[in-house]
Parts: C-alpha cells; structure tokens; sequence
C-alpha cells in the first residue's frame, strides 16, 4: 500500500498532487525561457543539449542521451535540428568508428556568450532566494531519482 499525504479519507483534488504542482512549475519556467530562446534562435530541448556541449564537448550521442535523460529516438532528431543551424556537427570517432561524437561549431561556441544571460533571467524571474533555488533543486533531484527507482 501507498502513503497516503493529506488524502485519508478525502477525495484527490487537483491542488493536493504533486504531479500537477511540478507540471505547472514546468510550463511557467517554459513560458519564460521561450522568448530568451527565440532571440537566440534555439528551443529549449536544444538549448539543454548546448549547455552540456558547452560543460564537456565532443560527447557520443549516448553520453549526451544519458546526461539528459533521453533516447536516441528522441535525441537523434533533435541533433539533426541542431546540426541544421550550424551549431554541432556529428563526426565518427577516429579511435572508434561505432561511436558518434557531437562538437561544438565555431558557432556553436559563440552562442555560449549570447546565451549567458538567461539562467539569470530565469532565476529572477521565480522570485526564489539563492537558499531556496538551492533547495528546490536537491528535492526535485531527489523526487527524480526515487520516481527513477519505483
């Protein structure tokens, strides 16, 4: 049996799940980065895959997949995407021609820069403290990692 949290007895609501609470939190950061992104050229999902490029670039297409939680079904499109506005390129690996490694264009780099506003941007517009950013991202982390395990 399930722990019951503020539900004994009660029928579910909306306000009390969890789930809801994460999904709206998600669409409202969404809603902010959009037009960050916009002025950039790039959509979220790419914008995640440049800013593990620009923490460690020349990543197979696995180890990019792994760091973002996606398949490759999911991922190999969004690269292609990528690769179309001259941010990445896809090159066989000279010590290993099974695997794929994506790097960082001339260009690709250069948006590192252009971008460097936005997580400032984003963290002001939650309202959050820095002790408070700090928490929420260790419990959503670790609401990740248990719902990762059920």
């Amino acid at each position: 049996m399930c722990a019951t949290f503020g539900l004994v007895n009660d029928a579910p609501t909306l306000d009390k799940q969890l789930c809801f609470a994460l999904y709206s939190a998600s669409r409202a950061t969404t809603a902010v980065y959009r037009p960050l992104l916009d002025d950039l050229g790039i959509t979220y999902p790419q914008y995640l895959v440049m800013l593990v490029l620009w923490e460690r670039d020349g990543l197979s297409v696995s180890e990019l997949g792994d760091r973002l939680g996606l398949d490759s079904g999911t991922l190999s499109p969004l690269l292609k995407r990528i690769e179309t506005l001259s941010l990445v390129t896809r090159e066989r690996s000279a010590e290993d021609e099974r695997r794929v490694e994506i790097r960082l264009t001339d260009t690709g780099r250069a948006l590192r820069s252009a971008a460097a506003h936005v997580p400032e941007c984003i963290f002001t517009a939650t309202g959050l403290t820095e002790d408070e950013a700090t928490t929420l991202i260790a419990l959503v982390r670790k609401t990740t990692a248990s719902l990762r395990s059920a």
